[in-house]
């Protein structure tokens, strides 16, 4: 199973670039996953919603070809790790492509990029940061990973 997730800047709290990392490192260890951190709007006023939105759907469109795109939103829906595993075990069957996650910023994704994915997908019905929710969604494919394999994941 090949898996990439998009998004945009780099995270900035030290304590979840660990987490980001201790996760990367487990999935490794099961599947292939890569993240790719694309054009974060810096620089750009608050005023400005609409264009930040623009900039950030514009970097990761760069790294999209035609994989199913999974766009996480607070519109999309929610599953269970079970469903999930399921889900990517169905999704990745016969897929030349990753399966490719965008997670957007403080603002969520542009919607001519939730046009485009495949799926929508919420974590939760709370809101989270969107650097929280990076760790959030490596926990996810960490757990759906482990239940596809057999493995013992304490709930």
């Amino acid at each position: 199973m090949d898996l990439k997730i998009l998004w945009p800047g780099k995270t900035r709290d030290p304590a979840l670039r660990t987490l980001q990392s201790e996760y990367l490192d487990k999935i490794a260890r099961l599947g292939k996953c890569r993240v790719i951190e694309t054009r974060e709007a810096r620089g750009v006023s608050e005023k400005d919603p609409g264009r930040i939105l623009d900039i950030e759907a514009a970097g990761l469109e760069k790294h999209l070809q035609g994989e199913h795109l999974v766009c996480l939103t607070d519109r999309g829906d929610m599953m269970t790790s079970r469903q999930f595993a399921g889900f990517l075990e169905k999704t990745s069957l016969g897929q030349p492509y990753p399966i490719t996650f965008a997670v957007g910023g403080f603002l969520g994704l542009a919607d001519r990029l939730l046009k485009r994915a495949g799926t929508r997908m919420s974590l939760s019905k709370m809101t989270f940061s969107h650097e929280l929710t990076r760790i959030v969604l490596l926990e996810q494919i960490y757990r759906a990973l482990s239940i596809l394999k057999g493995l013992h994941y304490a709930k």
